[in-house]
C-alpha cells in the first residue's frame, strides 16, 4: 500500500487529450517549485518598467524527471506576454514510446495541485 501511494498516477491534461504515468509526490513537488520560479520570470516580463521597453531576458525552465518514464518540461518565458498565455513543451518517453506536445501552464499547475492533494 505504501508503494502504491509513493508511485501514483499523474494525469496531465494536454491541449488535445491527456496522458497518465507513474510519478512520485517528491518529483511533483520539485516540478511545482520549478513552475513557481517560471511564474516569477513570467511576472517579471509582464510587469516590465515602461510600455515599449524590453524586459530583462529570463532563463528558460527545464525540468527533468527519470523514473519509470522520462519526463521533460520546458518553457521559454521570454516568448509569452503573460503567465496565463504561457504554454510548456512536454516530452514523455520510455523504451517503447515518445510523446512530445504542448500544454497550458495553468492546466499543468492545476493537474499538479490535484495530484498533490491526494498526499495531503
Amino acid at each position: 500500500m505504501l508503494l502504491l501511494l509513493y508511485m501514483s498516477q499523474l494525469t496531465l491534461n494536454l491541449v488535445e487529450g491527456s496522458v497518465s504515468f507513474r510519478f512520485t509526490p517528491d518529483a511533483a513537488t520539485d516540478l511545482k517549485a520549478a513552475i513557481a520560479q517560471l511564474l516569477d520570470s513570467l511576472k517579471a516580463i509582464a510587469t516590465k518598467a515602461t510600455p515599449g521597453s524590453r524586459a530583462t531576458p529570463q532563463k528558460s525552465m527545464e525540468y527533468r524527471y527519470t523514473g519509470d518514464v522520462f519526463l521533460e518540461v520546458f518553457c521559454n518565458p521570454n516568448i509569452w506576454p503573460t503567465p496565463f498565455a504561457a504554454k510548456v513543451l512536454i516530452t514523455l518517453r520510455d523504451d517503447r514510446i515518445r510523446i512530445t506536445t504542448e500544454a497550458q501552464l495553468s492546466r499543468l499547475t492545476d493537474d499538479l495541485n490535484q495530484y498533490l492533494e491526494q498526499f495531503g
